[in-house]
């Protein structure tokens, strides 16, 4: 070779190079052991006596950007012991080189982790370039043979569902909260199987979970004695979530409070004229179904007279499909206050008003503006006896929810006509605001005057489910315990699956999550 290099400083302790020599690009390195006597490995008797040799090839770590080959010759020896059952036993080099492996330890180290960060074949374009020799099948059985499980013992736990296929199969995650790392992923979310989980841990003594499910009937059963604590997060959204529902079902009587019982169809732009008629339609639905639940028919009977599905019909009969337009959140939501100032300042173009707000960093279309302005125009043309379009129930939760120091003129005297004609509505509000305050300041001695308080509310629903887990919702309170940072590993899960584009099993993504 042209460039001489020291082979004995590279490869592994414990082999002495006899030659080297370049083949194709591939440095190989012949090498022997340097003892002289190998244990047997079933008397563990130490033996000298060599029966023969033969060459066995592994790869090692690349040198100078090409491959390595160790081309070992090993020793097959004679046991000497008279009542050994082996007779004849090949040499090991322990640490060196696995048994029957055709890589070293310390290549098979990196492929290890070459698989655990980047999955199969972006690890194996990965180690290609690096000049290890592994595809991406090799890697991932690395992966799988190296896996290993928690060994720590629990004492804090929390638990939540993660979907392997959204809306079609889910699995659960069980994490370590006090040491801040994923214990195991089970196959589903079913009862039984969180259950026998649990109960083959019976030192656990602190379970976080959602209120959804059943892991708190899991837990119940499996360890009666243990905390469990709902997560704060949840109990945050669904509080939101239920005053959402509250003004969904008082959109008739906010119609009523603020003098837009109809609606002028020559008002509207063609968009919303069809949403007008999908509502209209859906009145007529409501009609028929709500006949049918005045007259005292079971939501079931409705279902099979009707044809309409279970679901629709519970939202009718609870009031919940009322809004007349259902809008998506506009990317010209937080550009409302400076639409309204260039609008004042007498700039009715609406191209200029683009310009304007591009300036200022708005990275929408020209169009969304265009439509801004052409229902300004309409809305300013329509005299005091033609009424103006109601906002959806999702953008009156938000107005009603928001300071007002931060609506705009017209949004305040909406929302003050609101309040003044639907106070069960303000009620409501009142109730969800004490409700997260109490959960933001952990005062747990609030809680049962609360319940009583929202169970004769437009949220009683709501507070019949915190009263049902009224135990759980206190933990959250008191305990310092949450299942923030299950969700954050349910991040990191669906990274490493969606890295594998979804095809990970179940085994493959425990064994790379549970990796140190």
């Amino acid at each position: 070779m042209a460039n001489r290099l020291r082979f004995s400083s590279l490869i592994p302790a414990g082999l002495i190079v006899e030659r080297t020599a370049e083949v194709e690009g591939i440095l190989v390195v012949s090498a022997r052991a340097t003892v002289d006597e190998r244990a047997c490995p079933l008397c563990r008797r130490a033996s000298r006596r060599v029966h023969s040799w033969y060459s066995r090839t592994v790869s090692d770590l690349p040198c100078a950007g090409r491959r390595v080959e160790l081309r070992l010759m090993a020793r097959r020896f004679v046991c000497d012991a008279p009542l050994c059952r082996r007779r004849i036993f090949a040499e090991r080099f322990g640490d060196i080189i696995a048994e029957r492996s055709r890589r070293t330890s310390r290549l098979d180290c990196i492929v290890h982790h070459l698989g655990l960060a980047l999955g199969g074949r972006p690890a194996a374009r990965t180690a290609k370039r690096l000049m290890v020799p592994a595809s991406n099948d090799t890697l991932l059985r690395v992966v799988r043979r190296r896996a290993c499980s928690y060994a720590d013992t629990l004492r804090v736990v929390g638990i939540d569902d993660w979907a392997f296929r959204r809306n079609h199969r889910y699995g659960t995650i069980v994490c370590d909260l006090e040491r801040r790392r994923i214990v195991t992923l089970l196959p589903d979310r079913e009862i039984a199987t969180v259950e026998a989980w649990l109960a083959d841990r019976p030192q656990i003594e602190v379970v976080s979970r959602d209120r959804g499910g059943g892991y708190g009937e899991a837990t119940a059963r499996a360890l009666p004695n243990a905390v469990q604590v709902a997560d704060r997060w949840h109990l945050m959204e669904n509080a939101s979530a239920a005053f959402l529902d509250a003004v969904r079902k008082s959109m008739r009587t906010i119609r009523t409070a603020i003098g837009a019982t109809t609606i002028n169809p020559d008002l509207l732009t063609y968009a919303e004229k069809l949403q007008y008629e999908g509502y209209l339609r859906r009145e007529d639905t409501n009609a028929a179904i709500m006949k049918f639940a005045s007259a005292g028919v079971s939501i079931k009977e409705i279902v099979r007279r009707t044809g309409h599905s279970r679901k629709l019909v519970r939202q009718v009969v609870r009031g919940q499909r009322t809004d007349i337009f259902r809008v998506r959140q506009s990317s010209l939501e937080a550009w409302l206050p400076f639409l309204d100032e260039q609008w004042a300042s007498a700039c009715h173009n609406a191209s200029e008003l683009w310009r304007r707000m591009k300036a200022k960093g708005f990275r929408g279309r020209p169009g969304v503006v265009s439509e801004w302005a052409r229902r300004r125009r309409r809305a300013e043309l329509a005299s005091d006896q033609q009424l103006q379009k109601v906002p959806s129930a999702r953008t009156i939760a938000r107005l009603m929810t928001t300071a007002r120091d931060h609506l705009s003129k017209a949004d305040t005297v909406m929302i003050a006509a609101i309040e003044a004609g639907v106070p069960m509505l303000v009620e409501a509000r009142s109730l969800i605001d004490s409700f997260h305050s109490m959960i933001r300041k952990k005062i747990a001695d609030d809680l049962e005057p609360w319940i009583t308080c929202a169970s004769k509310s437009l949220v009683a629903s709501f507070a019949s489910g915190i009263l049902r887990d009224r135990a759980a919702v206190r933990a959250a309170i008191t305990e310092p315990w949450s299942n923030g940072q299950t969700e954050g590993q349910i991040t990191k899960l669906k990274l490493v699956k969606r890295q594998m584009y979804g095809r990970g099993k179940l085994d493959l993504l425990q064994a790379r999550l549970l990796a140190p």
